[in-house]
């Protein structure tokens, strides 16, 4: 099995996990690690594979809502902040999330994120939006319908592992 390595530095430690549980299993190196101070509340940085281009980012628990919330969001050459785009050399957004005793990752397409509006694209995008792991139970119609989308993008890490079914086909890697 290959042996993941980075810039000669230190993964950081919100990495190590899926790394070891995920990456490494799959096959794929993570290079080029960039952490993104603006949103380190988040664990925000960008790294890529052999295939792919990911930015990573961990939602957060808010008091009176179910589902966790995440910023997904770019500083402008102009200063603002804006929505990442459709045309960022960005393959996959990796969100972890976590729960008590439960934790996974949502592994969205740029695809996916721009046909439901979170991307910019066809129209402006959003700087945050709300994910719904398998163990939420969303209260109202628009969670609902959001968690029906965005579980196919969705691995919970269970008994030690990941089902690597879901990943291997998003991160575009052949199990054998």
């Amino acid at each position: 099995m290959p042996r993941n390595t980075t810039n000669m530095k230190p993964l950081p430690p919100f990495l190590m996990n899926i790394k070891e549980s995920l990456f490494d299993l799959l096959g794929l190196v993570i290079t080029n690690i960039q952490l993104e101070p603006e949103s380190a509340e988040y664990d925000a940085c960008y790294f890529q594979t052999q295939k792919q281009n990911i930015r990573f980012r961990k939602a957060k628990i808010t008091p009176t809502k179910v589902g966790q919330f995440v910023t997904l969001w770019k500083r402008s050459k102009a200063g603002p902040i804006e929505p990442f785009n459709i045309k960022d050399d960005i393959d996959i957004y990796i969100i972890a999330t976590n729960n008590k005793n439960r934790m996974g990752n949502f592994l969205f397409t740029k695809q996916i994120l721009n046909e439901k509006g979170i991307l910019s694209g066809k129209q402006e995008g959003k700087r945050g939006f709300r994910v719904y792991p398998s163990w939420d139970k969303p209260n109202n119609k628009q969670g609902l319908t959001t968690q029906n989308w965005q579980l196919p993008y969705f691995v919970e890490y269970k008994e030690n592992k990941y089902d690597l079914e879901v990943p291997s086909k998003l991160l575009d890697v052949s199990l054998k």
